[in-house]
């Protein structure tokens, strides 16, 4: 009987084969449903390798034209949904292969001269990944702005900054949200180095050990765009390691579910400072939803969600590295196990980084070009709420180690201060001149200057303190750095 490799029926394995696969391990190991998304990716390396066997007289001209045109036509029948993703040829590869060879002959069946599909995997993944890393990063871009954007519209309000949810100190809430900038800039650098050690070629490994084939392996990368800063091809260097490590996934995933912790403590500030109990901010209802039976609610799903997503995109880090820590060299089936989880971390996180700037900035009405929605801030709100809490405290012990008392000394005078407030039920600064001289005497007139909220946010006028002042440098240097 003579058995055609890319049919209905057999697999590209199935001469050594006696029985068909069972329906059931058909199912359970078949990755096309899942994998397909990587099409791109894989027609983009099937066409550099292509144009390198050409290049290295391991085929003619003639096939690689052929193949050239098959994979293009495949590639416009997979735009137009008119693909047919078949289960029997249980991955993305092999479904484009066996329509290619339909489309090229045998042309198509030598496109896989020199490359296992353990190569070929490996490279989809990184050149899909590569895409979306750049996709990501221009989100965290996004999402930076609109930061700065509220930012630049709140240097001058006042928040009680916390330390253990408590009152602690005043200040600006353009500096508060500066913070998540850096927070953010730095999970874009993270992003950048992580592209960098993903965008190496593992094509011309085959299936573990090399080949004998005369392959051009820098030529395939440079084709690909597969290169460092100075034009360098980047090949992985070590065939083993090239088809069975996943670690660039590994490290994406870190950074991602880094990312989104960040996110997390985001929208978890979000969601206090919406509460009544706050007031701080609203959100714009298109980011909300209501209640089924209390009328009055409204409740801030979007970043109580995406505090959920975080869990799950730290899980699936979770699952990636456990998915490696047990494997020898080199490719094992385990690795089929790497892309549902990348997958969905990729989306989470680009939907998240999304949806977070359009909620936080808005979103420009292009009938007048006003920013409409966003996050509106409660300014009077936020400055009662910090004027509690004696939030000045620091500042009258820094007030008396100026006066030349040791900081020490300072610090136990300003507690007793504190109590004897507490005790009158009033805020330090309304502590009468004639009292707070009893706990120094040189405290003077001068000090209720000190004890104001504007006074403390304007005395931190330090780099990367929060004074207006500092807060506009730091928000032209990111607005340079993004620019």
């Amino acid at each position: 009987m003579t058995h055609n490799q890319f049919d209905n029926k057999s697999q590209a394995w199935s001469a050594l084969f006696s029985e068909p696969m069972s329906d059931l391990v058909k199912r359970y190991t078949a990755s096309v449903f899942f994998d397909k998304r990587l099409w791109r990716a894989d027609i983009a390396g099937s066409l550099a390798h292509a144009e390198m066997l050409c290049a290295q007289n391991i085929i003619s001209p003639e096939d690689h034209e052929a193949i050239k045109q098959g994979l293009n036509a495949v590639a416009a029948e997979i735009e137009a949904g008119k693909f047919e993703w078949k289960l029997d040829l249980e991955d993305v590869h092999l479904n484009i292969e066996a329509r290619l060879t339909q489309m090229a002959g045998d042309a198509g069946k030598r496109l896989h001269t020199g490359r296992s599909r353990n190569d070929q995997v490996a490279t989809d993944v990184r050149l899909w990944l590569r895409g979306e890393i750049d996709l990501i990063g221009e989100l965290l871009r996004d999402l930076q702005i609109a930061l700065l954007d509220v930012a630049d519209r709140n240097l001058d309000v006042i928040l009680p900054g916390f330390t253990h949810l408590q009152v602690a100190q005043p200040i600006s809430f353009g500096h508060h949200l500066l913070a998540y900038v850096e927070m953010f800039s730095r999970d874009s650098e993270r992003m950048s180095e992580v592209r960098r050690r993903t965008n190496r070629l593992p094509l011309g490994a085959a299936a573990l050990a090399g080949t004998s084939y005369p392959l051009d392996r820098e030529r395939v990368a440079r084709s690909l765009g597969m290169v460092d800063d100075h034009g360098q091809a980047q090949i992985c260097q070590n065939s083993l390691d090239a088809v069975s490590d996943r670690d660039f996934a590994v490290e994406f995933a870190a950074a991602a579910a880094l990312c989104m912790v960040h996110i997390s403590r985001l929208s978890e500030e979000l969601v206090l400072w919406m509460s009544q109990n706050f007031s701080f901010i609203k959100i714009a209802d298109r980011f909300t939803t209501g209640s089924s039976i209390m009328p009055q609610k409204k409740n801030p799903d979007v970043p109580e969600l995406a505090r959920g997503k975080a869990g799950r995109v730290v899980g699936h880090l979770m699952g990636l590295i456990t998915l490696m820590k047990g494997q020898p060299l080199a490719y094992n089936k385990d690795n089929q196990e790497d892309k549902e989880p990348l997958f969905d971390t990729v989306d989470t996180l680009k939907d998240t980084l999304r949806i977070f700037a359009e909620m936080i900035g808005g979103q420009a009405n292009p009938a007048n070009g006003l920013i409409e929605g966003g996050i509106s801030v409660n300014a009077k709100a936020m400055e009662r709420a910090a004027s509690l809490g004696y939030a000045t405290a620091t500042d009258l012990a820094d007030y008396l180690v100026k006066k030349g008392v040791p900081f020490r000394d300072a610090h136990e005078t300003v507690a007793h201060a504190v109590k004897t407030a507490i005790s009158r039920q009033i805020e330090l600064s309304e502590l009468p001149l004639e009292i707070m001289q009893q706990f120094n005497p040189l405290i003077e007139a001068d000090v209720f200057n000190v004890l104001s909220l504007r006074g403390s946010l304007q005395s931190r006028d330090v780099t990367g303190g929060t004074a207006p002042h500092q807060v506009q440098l730091q928000i032209a240097s990111h607005r340079a750095r993004l620019e």
